[in-house]
């Protein structure tokens, strides 16, 4: 059925559930896992000179945040008894940051969280799932 699953993270807790689903999924199907966090870009502006802070102290602000996300996935996967592989990309948008890293990689399933936002939360914040659902030819195993 299956044969590669991506779990993305954010390290929210929701994510957690959708972390514990996709490993119990992947170790029932025998199928290879790996886990993506994505990075925000360095926020530049064009306003100012001055930095509120240095882009290399921010650089490894996200780079060790996102390995602590994917180390988490590592772990609960190991102790399932599975391998996964860790990734961490830098992106302005974590959906097709998502999209694209489960094209590269040949995954055949994507599972992920839904924080629930509804009404005007929704329409104003939007969802990264959604737009992963939308966007993505693969298929997408929303937990919530």
């Amino acid at each position: 059925m299956y044969r590669s699953i991506l779990i993305p993270t954010d390290g929210t807790a929701i994510t957690a559930k959708a972390v514990a689903s996709g490993i119990a999924l992947a170790k029932a199907l025998g199928a290879r896992l790996s886990t993506i966090t994505v990075k925000e870009p360095f926020p530049y502006s064009a306003i100012s000179e001055m930095q509120p802070i240095p882009p290399q102290e921010f650089y490894d602000a996200q780079e060790r945040i996102a390995l602590n996300r994917v180390k988490e996935v590592v772990a609960a996967a190991d102790q399932a008894g599975l391998e996964c592989q860790a990734f961490t990309v830098e992106a302005p948008h974590p959906w097709e940051a998502i999209v694209d890293h489960a094209k590269a990689q040949s995954c055949d399933l994507i599972v992920m969280a839904s924080h629930g936002r509804r009404g005007v939360s929704a329409l104003l914040l939007g969802s990264e799932t959604t737009r992963v659902l939308v966007h993505c030819e693969v298929p997408v195993l929303v937990v919530k």
